[in-house]
This record gives structure tokens, sequence and C-alpha cells, in this order.
């Protein structure tokens, strides 16, 4: 039998059975893509990475090659899976920072104490900001009544390696009862160009937040979306919800007991933004192995 051994994380806190769950393979070599689709559906996570360990040369220059997969699909980039792989990493390997060489291209996370915990910083690729869309059809298409909608900001599709359509909604009891329409979620975000929706309200519940933050998706919802807070952060700097280098905060999870806490900043330009930043904390919750014929 071939042993794989597995690392289970909490990504976006420090408190273990929170945040966003990432089940992390050390040493995917061996493999195929089908045995690491199947894995992903096996863990039944929002994510799953695997690491292909390379000579120390090819990594120093081009960086850890990492995939993600979704129980459904492999993904060019993901938020939590970045942070959580590069933060495991870390702990084995020391140093600064670590890159990850995904299917978008490099990744750099940054890892500095905070307050006596380890955080780290992903910088994502810098932001395309897409359509602006009508608030009439984007509700109509997921399921979310009209006066939900927070007409004062647009309704964007933007890209930091992945595509999202940021929605606002005017509070935490719109966004607390949302429901989204999957299938015409879907049929929408394929006619437009976007991947998934992240919804978004400037009402929070903890101190010091900036945003509220749901994403559902086709695996249910999501504790806390690493990709899409990078895009949001993009936005909500182009659209004066946060200041240029401001530090903001993204709270996401709560519905669902899994509080999440994501770090954000970027730099406004005379186009939108860069140096997109998302981060937190990581903690581990679990180690296994998996045995293949």
């Amino acid at each position: 039998m071939r042993r794989y051994p597995f690392v289970q994380l909490d990504v976006f806190t420090h408190t273990p059975l929170e945040g966003n769950q990432l089940a992390v393979f050390p040493d995917a070599r061996g493999l195929t893509t089908e045995e690491m689709q199947r894995l992903a559906r096996e863990t039944n996570l929002s994510e799953t990475t695997f690491i292909v360990p390379r000579p120390a040369e090819v990594e120093a220059e081009d960086g850890v090659q990492v995939r993600i997969f979704t129980v459904q699909e492999e993904l060019p980039f993901a938020g939590h899976p970045t942070l959580g792989t590069a933060w495991l990493l870390q702990q084995q390997r020391g140093g600064q920072q670590v890159v990850l060489d995904l299917k978008v291209g490099r990744i750099p996370v940054e890892f500095t104490e905070r307050d006596g915990r380890l955080m780290g910083e992903m910088r994502q690729r810098d932001p395309e900001f897409g359509a602006v869309h009508a608030a009439e059809e984007v509700a109509r298409a997921v399921g979310v009544p009209l006066a939900d909608v927070d007409t004062s900001l647009p309704i964007q599709t933007v890209s930091t390696g992945m595509a999202f359509t940021m929605v606002p909604l005017r509070s935490l009891e719109a966004i607390g009862r949302l429901q989204v329409d999957a299938r015409g979620a879907m049929e929408f975000a394929q006619t437009h160009g976007g991947k998934f929706f992240y919804f978004v309200t400037r009402e929070v519940v903890t101190t010091g937040a900036t945003l509220h933050a749901r994403m559902q998706f086709y695996n249910g919802e999501d504790p806390a979306t690493g990709s899409a807070a990078g895009c949001c952060t993009a936005w909500a700097v182009r659209h004066g919800v946060l200041a240029s280098e401001a530090r903001g905060l993204i709270e996401q999870g709560l519905e669902i007991a899994r509080p999440s806490f994501l770090h954000i900043r970027a730099r406004r330009t005379a186009d939108g933004a860069t140096d997109v930043r998302v981060g937190g904390g990581v903690v581990e919750t679990a180690r296994g192995e998996y045995r293949l014929p």
C-alpha cells in the first residue's frame, strides 16, 4: 500500500475548530490528478492541497509547487489553502517567507509575530476589475430581495487570481437570512465572467471589523474565503470602503459557527488598487494517513 500522510488545519483563526478547514498532503509525489481529486472528495472539506516537492534549487527559483482541489474541481488559486499550506511549510522549514508555485503563478506569504502569535500574510496578484452589474439583475439571479442590496456601492466582478462578484448588502439582518439560489448564481457567473459571489455588509459584529461577509457555493457555505477577500479588498479600496494602505478586517463564518478573521490591506492607484494583502492565523488540529493500493 502507498501511504500518504496529511495534516488538517484551521485557517484564519488561532482557535481550534473555528476558521476554515484545510487538509494538506505534504508529499503528493506519486499521486495522479484523478487520485488527488478523489482524495479531496474523501476529505470532504472545502479545499485540499497537495505539495509536490522538487529539488531545492528549483523551489528557490520558482517556489514550492502546490495543487488545490475542491470536492469537484482543481482551482488555480484559493486563499485559505494558500495561507494554510504556506504556514505548514513554514513550520517545517522555518524562515520569514514561503513562496508557493500555484496555477496562477508565484504567491509569496510573509510570516511575522503579532501579539505573540504567528501571522501569515499573502500578497495576491494585482486585481483585474470587471463589469459593474445592475442590482436588479443580480438580485433576481441569486434570489436576494432587491431591497436588501446596498445600492450606494457597485456590484462588481473582481479577480486577484479567481473572479468573485462583490455584492454589498444593507445590513446584518439582510446578510443573516441570505440563501443564495445556487443554480441562478452559477448561470449568472458563467455568463458574466465571475466564479462565485461574495456578499458583504458594512454592519459588523466584531469591534474593529470593517466588513461582515458570507460566501455560499456548491459545497455549502465557506467559513473564510481568502481569494474573495483579496478581491473584496481591492474593491473596498477602489470604492472608498477602506482607505488606501489602511489595515482592515473581514469577519466571516459567524452564521455557521466557524468564526474567521481575515486581515486585509491594499494601496489605491489611479485605476484601482495594488499590493493586495490578505492574512490571518492558522492552527493545526489533526494528523493522519491515507493508504492507497
